[in-house]
């Protein structure tokens, strides 16, 4: 089959192009048939080693460690099931699928994520990847393209992690940092659907598109943005949904209500963060990490694609022996919406 691996951490170059053998599914898996792979943010830092280790956070390393060289990336991967191994279910045969890309630390539904497909297993840039039966969701019933669909993975179930482990309730306020990324415009999405107020921190080109996905209110980042959210919510804010970081958090964390809650997803601003503790525990507020999703998060999140409840921006499409080319676009971050590959 084709695919595209690294065997060394580093800038787009070493992404390789390579024919490679099929992977053959092993008991209670399935071959996936890839029709769509999309790009995240974890494709650039799992390449570049950029998510560092406990005690030393400039220390090259992929996801959750160290990578097992060479690694296929991609772990949004929409596709159609082409084999089984034992024990799986033969009926997911020629099934329309998304595959759950989390590597859980337990089988029950509150499992936490320890690791991600592309990073800690081979993921999608490839014509064929093995996944285990139980996080295959069929999704035969969805109208959403196959490009739509292998855009929600990774950005839209971390959205809907975060938004669940802030108890984000309908007519809450609720503040979107990076709101045009994968990840942001995901979060406007569902936190519209949930019926909250959302306000979006996006600036010049990509306002529009962002507005139309479903803020109320859009933040320009370019100008002075506490002084703006305080304009836009002089009671303060019930949930931040950030993927940033940096300074918005020492600024922000005032902005919130009496028990606000300040979730965390991201470092796109700055992963090393300073803010003034009184403003925590004299306000009952609350900061949350949030890493991807449990399987309950991700089986919400079918439903919703099932019932086209959200419909993910797709921005550009590459064929797969670009996936360089592909992810440098992903780097300028000129675009609104997720860019996919076509093995």
């Amino acid at each position: 089959m084709r695919a595209v691996r690294i065997a060394e951490h580093g800038g787009p170059e070493v992404l390789e192009p390579v024919e490679a053998a099929a992977p053959t599914p092993q008991a209670g898996e399935v071959l996936v048939q890839v029709s769509a792979v999309a790009l995240n943010n974890t494709d650039l830092w799992t390449r570049e080693g950029a998510y560092g280790r406990p005690g030393d956070p400039e220390a090259l390393s992929g996801w959750r460690g160290p990578i097992d060289f060479p690694r296929i990336q991609g772990a949004d991967v929409a596709g159609r099931v082409v084999a089984v191994g034992a024990g799986a279910d033969e009926r997911l045969t020629g099934r329309r699928v998304v595959v759950d890309p989390a590597i859980y630390d337990a089988d029950g539904p509150d499992a936490n994520p320890i690791g991600l497909m592309g990073s800690e297993r081979d993921g999608g840039y490839a014509e064929y990847v093995t996944a285990p039966a139980q996080r295959v969701h069929d999704m035969a019933e969805s109208p959403l393209t196959d490009d739509q669909l292998a855009a929600l993975p990774t950005a839209y179930g971390t959205a809907l992690g975060m938004i669940e482990r802030g108890r984000l309730r309908e007519g809450e306020t609720v503040l979107v940092s990076g709101a045009s990324g994968g990840v942001g415009l995901a979060l406007v999405q569902i936190a519209r659907a949930r019926g909250a107020r959302v306000l979006a921190v996006s600036s010049g080109s990509k306002i529009g598109p962002v507005r139309e996905a479903g803020a109320h209110v859009m933040i320009d980042r370019a100008r002075d943005v506490p002084e703006q959210i305080r304009a836009a919510a002089p009671e303060g804010v019930d949930v931040a949904l950030d993927v940033v970081a940096g300074k918005l958090v020492s600024e922000g964390l005032p902005l919130l209500r009496e028990g606000g809650r300040w979730v965390v997803a991201g470092a796109l601003g700055g992963y090393d963060v300073a803010f003034d503790v009184r403003r925590l525990y004299l306000h009952s507020a609350q900061v949350i990490g949030s890493a991807m999703h449990t399987p309950t998060h991700f089986g919400l999140l079918m439903d919703l694609a099932r019932q086209a409840r959200i419909q993910p921006v797709v921005a550009a499409a590459f064929p797969l022996h670009q996936a360089a080319r592909a992810q440098e676009e992903l780097a300028r971050r000129r675009h609104v919406g997720k860019i996919v590959l076509h093995p």
